[in-house]
Formats: structure tokens, C-alpha cells, sequence
């Protein structure tokens, strides 16, 4: 990643977030803000195998399911940047056709799971290999990653999210614009207690009758 970050150096706290929150909470400087973040790792690690091995039925059925489709590959991998400006492969099931061109046709099966946002359940496996996080930034390629400026460098000090801010405010359909100042939010005041509502509000969403019934649309 060295030269294409654009002199951003991904070990570097983040020192200007939010301005007056920087002051009142500085990010990464108390040693109560490190045992936090250890925390948030160890919390990561617990509740992704623990729904891995709670789902490992259902994921197991669409695995076999999206195979036997159109005999394709289970997963598409996007790369990513995460934690510290490194890239990684983003899991996802695959929602379209094996053979599909630049125009993808969805599947029956991918149509339903990328509404129910199910599609996105194996990143729980880059959860564990520590390439994300439950909650967090949004993951973003390396041709986004100029557009965020001064703020770039705070993406890279923290685990992408499987969930965050970006995903329960409008399921990622924010505005560029709007993106960058809703992570800087989340990142200025983090707490494992804001991490813990925000999964129980992409819970409720997943299992509410809009979610998971497409036909419903209102």
C-alpha cells in the first residue's frame, strides 16, 4: 500500500475527529479507550463464531443452494482496504449468475438474500480473521479511499464493519458526503455500549416482516 495512500500513514491516530469531541473523548489515548478496544475484539471474535455456529444450518442450505444453481462459486470477494491500509477479500454470497456479463442478472435466491441484506452473513469469517469488525466503517476499495481527504487515515486506524452507522441510517444508500461524516460520528463517540445498540438495531431490521418478505414493499 506504500505509495498509493497519498502520504496518509494508516498507523497514525486519527487527531482531528469531530473537534470538539476530539477534546472532551481524545480517540486511542486513555488506557480505559484500549481495554475498550481490546474488548471490541474479543466481543468480535465470541459473537461471530457463535452465529457462525448458530447459522452454520441456514448459511449451509444457500451455500448449497447457490451452487447448485449454476454450478458457480459460493462467494464473490471484493477487495477491501481494512485495518492499518491493508487490503483483504470481503465476503459476500453470490447474488448473480455464474456466467453473468457487465449487465449481472440476480438469481431467485440472490435476489431474496441481498434484500434480507443476508448476502453479507460470511463476513462474519472476515470477522474472525480479524480483516473486520462487527461494527464499524464502512469497507471501502482503494479507488474510494482519495475521497475521504484528511479523514482516509481514520478508516485505516480501525476494522471495517460488517454493520455500523452507514448501514442503519439508510442501508448504505447515504451520500458521499454524507458517509464520511456519519463514520467520523460513530468513531468520535465510540463505546462498546453505542456498538451494542447499533448490531441490536441491524437485528431488528433483519427480522422485521420488510426485511425479510421483498414482496412487502410498502
Amino acid at each position: 500500500m506504500a505509495g498509493k495512500n497519498h502520504g496518509i500513514n494508516p498507523t497514525e491516530p486519527w487527531r482531528d475527529v469531530a473537534g470538539a469531541r476530539q477534546e472532551r473523548r481524545p480517540l486511542n489515548s486513555s488506557q480505559s479507550h484500549t481495554i475498550s478496544r481490546i474488548l471490541k475484539r474479543v466481543l468480535d471474535i465470541v459473537i461471530a463464531a457463535s452465529f457462525l455456529l448458530l447459522l452454520s444450518p441456514f448459511l449451509l442450505s444457500v451455500a448449497v443452494i447457490i451452487a447448485l444453481g449454476d454450478w458457480g462459486p459460493i462467494f464473490n470477494s471484493q477487495r477491501r482496504i481494512g485495518y492499518k491500509g491493508k487490503e483483504f477479500g470481503c465476503l459476500q454470497f453470490r447474488t448473480t449468475r455464474a456466467d453473468a456479463t457487465a449487465n449481472a442478472y440476480v438469481t431467485v435466491v440472490g435476489e431474496i438474500v441481498r434484500r434480507s441484506s443476508l448476502d453479507a452473513l460470511p463476513q462474519l469469517i472476515n470477522v474472525l480473521l480479524g480483516q473486520m469488525s462487527l461494527v464499524g466503517p464502512r469497507a471501502i476499495n482503494k479507488e474510494e479511499l482519495p475521497r475521504y481527504g484528511e479523514h482516509a487515515s481514520a478508516y485505516m486506524a480501525v476494522r471495517p464493519g460488517l454493520t455500523g452507522y452507514w448501514r442503519t441510517a439508510g442501508r448504505g444508500d447515504l451520500r458521499y458526503q454524507n458517509r464520511v461524516s456519519v463514520d467520523v460520528e460513530y468513531l468520535s463517540k465510540w463505546t462498546l455500549a453505542l456498538d451494542f445498540a447499533i448490531m441490536a438495531k441491524t437485528l431488528s431490521a433483519l427480522l422485521s416482516r420488510h426485511a425479510l418478505l421483498p414482496g412487502q414493499d410498502s
